[in-house]
């Protein structure tokens, strides 16, 4: 079994408008520090698989159909051996 964890991230070139807020709310709570804000989506999913490569493909598979929208979206994941 692996656990996968994914990231889902808007693509640079898209407007961020939900980061757009956050960044305008830290900077009226006086975080003037903060610089862009982009906000993106986190899953952690249970692979019942003990093929590694199987793995990746199938979770990749899982991004491109359902979990990422790669018009607008970019994703990364991590897989990490889990105990059965």
């Amino acid at each position: 079994m692996f656990k996968a964890i994914v990231y889902v991230t808007l693509r640079e070139s898209v407007l961020d408008p939900q980061g757009n807020a956050v960044h305008e709310s830290l900077h009226s709570l006086g975080y003037d520090e903060v610089g862009e804000v982009r906000i993106g989506k986190y899953m952690e999913l249970e692979v019942n698989s003990e093929d590694h490569k199987m793995a990746e493909e199938r979770v990749r598979d899982m991004c491109e159909k359902l979990l990422a929208n790669t018009v607008i979206e970019d994703y990364r994941f991590e897989l990490r051996k889990g105990e059965n």
